[in-house]
């Protein structure tokens, strides 16, 4: 720990970035492969930026020779976890039924299919709603705690790069 306080705070940030994320991440993971909950399209999305954000962390750690670099590896970490709050926003809204999912979480039949076609698309479509809650606590889906988690570490990690520039 003493070895990470050396380096600028740019770099100590994308390692908290690096390792937020891919907390949240590997959470999406252990549900998915550990308790069996198959992710929808929307829990797909949720994941692109969380490893963005793992990118960017890990090379806002890497770039502590060079301080302004790792603040721009920050604010694309930070903007990558901002997107995925938003996201998961989103996503707990069409969970709890605020407002439409898109079409593609709901089903699309092909057309021109015979009854028989039809039949056989039907019952041998594997598709995971994204508006159904299958995980909750307290009340709040997976969706809506990456919402609010995603938004605490974006807020936490922009305060702490303000922080780099008001020091300047």
């Amino acid at each position: 720990m003493a070895a990470t306080q050396r380096l600028p705070l740019p770099s100590q940030l994308g390692l908290v970035a690096l390792l937020g994320s891919g907390l949240m991440l590997g959470a999406a993971l252990f549900f998915q492969y550990v308790m069996g909950f198959p992710p929808c399209e929307m829990c797909h999305w949720q994941r692109w930026p969380h490893i963005v954000a793992m990118v960017a962390g890990l090379a806002a750690f890497a770039s502590s020779g060079q301080p302004r670099l790792a603040t721009w590896f920050m604010v694309i970490a930070i903007a990558a976890i901002a997107v995925t709050s938003a996201i998961g926003i989103f996503h707990a809204g069409v969970e709890y039924r605020w407002w439409a999912g898109p079409q593609s979480c709901t089903g699309t039949i092909p057309t021109g299919l015979s009854p028989e076609e039809l039949k056989k698309h039907l019952f041998g479509a594997k598709m995971v709603r994204c508006d159904a809650i299958v995980w909750s606590l307290f009340g709040i889906s997976m969706a809506g705690w990456n919402a609010i988690l995603s938004a605490i570490l974006a807020v936490g990690l922009a305060s702490g790069l303000s922080r780099t520039a008001r020091t300047r």
